[in-house]
């Protein structure tokens, strides 16, 4: 199925027939210099020379050829990357009148991009008219950040009035090479931790644990974060405020210097890398200054980013520089033993990233964390995201409901656990039968003790598991004392642990402490019929005359021994005024979920 894809980036313009299940280019066509001496290229060797400077033109002028040069190819839509999608936006979405308007709103955020993208999305709605078109955000894939990674520490009631929060970006290529580097590993990438590393003129950092971002260092705006081509990235704020005092500097001033004039270029007088290696080289001490700061930035960043995931399984180097420059790997990768990553000298100087091979390792053989090249193609990943939207388009309202069910505090134990807290060989009693098959809560309780506080009477929950899993709310974690991430049940490494306390014994868990993912039950029938695949991540809408609301990031679990039902802990069905029976237990309330939206996944 063939998509056309639209990239118009601030000073350049990419457009290419993507076929979407194989990758290959039917064409292509890349526009250069837009603002000063515009030139646009087509695959065929066709050069168009534009007398008008910005993007109007090249874009009437390139899609007007794309169109005439593909009239023989059956396009089945139109792909548009688009930079900032805001609160509005956490996944690909068919553009209508009111997304274009939506996309308008939202250009105060990236006043670099998201006009030129919008000024992209109307031309070539004209031009083809009767074709769907797409929108994909390159800041969905972080809307899974959580609060308190996205929260920056302003006050509150100014943050929410104005949108100001961390968003991301970058996310269309994080998303595509996590997927890639997983498929490289053999492994689901919703059980490694990653940390992407995208290095172009634009440069990012992003930590995905378990198939979600949970940190980046873009913020607001592209700004913020490692040393970038133009930009300065992280900065100390004073110095705005300094600046202004000393030099009388106006914020378009401020903006201006430090988006187009700081960073590799700042420090070097040139954002391109390539250059810079050859000066420093040469002994350039400016470029060898911009070279040492740029490396030391983005090592410092991964350093982070493995501590707060608790470690990684895979470091991802992509974009222009991370794909093509051994000496910036060679410098990011040294002195990461202590991680576990050991870089292969000979293996990075030799990577040569092609189509054929887009994912090489330069890691040692006893490396314990691989070090991935990997070769980022979004225009592959947005003609993908189109095909879903094309291939999975449904009535939403017409899906069956779906039954919501409160979970409490409860924890599930292990056969030896029982036996320390209750007396060897004690047998659980059943208090209730739960709606899945074969589980039940059980009249057995115990105290969860934590740092801070403890939490009695906390419900056991049965059969037994063969690991410890104790799973609190948001509330609890904070009376306990205790930071408990959000997980997957059953996905308890790198998590805290606390003590329980049985009638005949206690134990203190070395790890189990969670809030659990929000989470669908479904049979394979009920998935195929929403039109899910199992560990999926969807929005769920409640409905309620009071506080009805939509809960993203919502874990898709198929199994044949599942009975569908959504389930979700206290804090959260309190903010939808749901209400709930035994506390102890999960159990069905009358409200119901719909199924409103499906999340971009992975390649």
């Amino acid at each position: 199925m063939m998509i056309l894809v639209l990239n118009a980036g601030s000073s350049s313009l990419k457009a290419s027939v993507v076929d979407a299940q194989t990758g290959a280019v039917e064409l292509d066509m890349e526009g250069s210099r837009l603002l000063d001496a515009p030139q646009l290229t087509f695959s065929d060797g066709t050069e168009i020379h534009l007398q008008q400077t910005g993007h109007a033109e090249a874009l009437h002028a390139g899609l007007s050829s794309l169109k005439k040069l593909s009239r023989n190819v059956k396009l089945a839509g139109v792909g548009h990357r688009v930079v900032h999608g805001g609160d509005v936006f956490d996944c690909a979405t068919l553009i209508t009148d009111q997304v274009e308007k939506d996309i308008e709103a939202l250009a105060d955020l990236a006043p670099l991009h998201n006009p030129v993208n919008l000024e992209g999305i109307r031309i070539a709605r004209t031009l083809f008219p009767d074709i769907p078109h797409f929108a994909v955000f390159d800041t969905s894939f972080h809307h899974s950040l959580p609060r308190r990674a996205r929260t920056y520490a302003l006050p509150q009631t100014l943050m929410e009035e104005h949108g100001i929060r961390r968003y991301g970006f970058h996310g269309i290529s994080n998303q595509y090479v996590a997927g890639r580097a997983a498929t490289f590993l053999k492994q689901d990438y919703r059980s490694l931790r990653l940390i992407s590393c995208h290095l172009g003129n634009g440069c990012s950092v992003t930590a995905i644990e378990f198939g979600r971002s949970i940190e980046t260092s873009m913020g607001m705006t592209p700004l913020e974060g490692l040393v970038m081509g133009t930009r300065s990235g992280d900065i100390d704020p004073g110095i705005l405020a300094y600046l202004n005092r000393q030099t009388g500097m106006s914020a378009a001033d401020v903006d201006h210097l430090l988006n187009r004039e700081s960073g590799l270029k700042g420090l070097s007088g040139s954002n391109d890398m390539r250059d810079i290696l050859a000066r420093s080289t040469d002994g350039e001490e400016g470029a060898q200054l911009a070279l040492q700061i740029f490396s030391h930035r983005l090592r410092k960043y991964i350093g982070a980013y493995a501590a707060v995931m608790g470690g990684v399984d895979a470091i991802i180097f992509t974009g222009g520089i991370g794909e093509n420059s051994p000496i910036v790997r060679h410098r990011a990768a040294q002195r990461l033993d202590y991680l576990g990553a050991v870089i292969d000298e000979d293996r990075n100087q030799r990577l040569q990233l092609s189509t054929g091979e887009d994912v090489i390792a330069f890691n040692r053989p006893h490396s314990r964390v691989q070090l991935l090249a990997v070769r980022t193609n979004e225009q592959l990943a947005i003609a993908k995201e189109c095909i879903k939207l094309i291939d999975n388009e449904q009535d939403v309202n017409r899906l069956p409901a779906i039954p919501v069910a409160i979970s409490a505090r409860h924890c599930h134990l292990t056969r030896e656990t029982v036996d320390r807290l209750f007396g060897e060989g004690y047998e659980l009693t059943v208090k209730k039968w739960l709606s899945q098959p074969g589980q039940f809560a059980a009249n057995e309780s115990v105290t969860v003790v934590g740092p801070k506080n403890q939490l009695e009477r906390v419900r056991i929950l049965g059969p037994l598991r063969s690991v410890d899993q104790v799973e609190i709310s948001r509330t609890d974690e904070f009376f306990l004392g205790i930071d408990a991430p959000i997980r997957e049940s059953g996905k308890v490494d790198n998590t805290p642990g606390c003590r329980l306390i049985g009638p005949k014994g206690e134990v203190d868990l070395e790890n189990g402490l969670i809030c659990a993912w929000r989470h669908i039950h479904m049979t394979p029938a009920d998935a195929s019929h929403f039109g899910v695949q199992d560990r999926d991540v969807v929005e769920v809408a409640i409905r309620n005359d009071e506080r009805g609301l939509t809960f993203g990031n919502v874990l898709i679990r198929v199994s044949p021994d599942y009975l569908l039902e959504m389930h979700i802990d206290t804090d959260e069905g309190n903010a939808a005024e749901i209400s709930s029976g035994d506390t102890g237990v999960l159990d069905t309330s009358a409200a119901e979920g719909q199924l409103v939206r499906r999340a971009v996944s992975f390649a």
